[in-house]
């Protein structure tokens, strides 16, 4: 009798189980995200108190991005000493968004876009150069270099 009862225990038990097994198409039924992809274009070279473009054109699965849900440029100085609002781009068309800005002093700047379209969030950053550089940017610099040398040698 216990056999019996441990045998439909079992049996019953494994039914259950395998009512709770995924589907084969269970991942269709969720939203694979298509990455939103920027390249940040800025001038070869800036000077301070001149109003420079900077552009990012998005693209999302090799499709340029009209109409993005946000597209915004948060500006910065290495240093600290300035850092800008955030602004929102405007849209010049062909994937292509941009900020006109006027710098006001020379030094290490950073810029990062946030930018955001069918529910992919972004935000690229890159750095660049205005007028000319203190001594004290020049040696962040170089220690930066030295680090990204140091990183690439190889311990056996």
């Amino acid at each position: 009798m216990k056999k019996n009862i441990c045998i439909s225990f079992i049996f019953i038990f494994s039914i259950l189980l395998s009512a709770c097994s995924l589907e084969k198409d269970v991942t269709d039924l969720y939203k694979e995200e298509i990455p939103l992809e920027a390249e940040i274009i800025i001038p070869a070279s800036f000077s301070a108190n001149t109003q420079e473009t900077i552009k990012a054109v998005l693209t999302q699965g090799g499709k340029i991005v009209e109409n993005a849900d946000f597209v915004h440029f948060e500006i910065w100085k290495q240093d600290g000493s300035l850092k800008y609002t955030m602004e929102q781009a405007e849209e010049e068309g062909n994937g292509t968004y941009t900020l006109r800005k006027n710098f006001d002093s020379d030094g290490l700047y950073y810029i990062k876009v946030h930018a955001s379209n069918d529910d992919s969030i972004i935000m690229p950053q890159k750095q660049f150069i205005v007028g000319k550089l203190s001594e004290s940017e020049l040696e962040f610099l170089q220690k930066g270099i030295q680090k990204q040398a140091e990183s690439h040698e190889h311990h056996h």
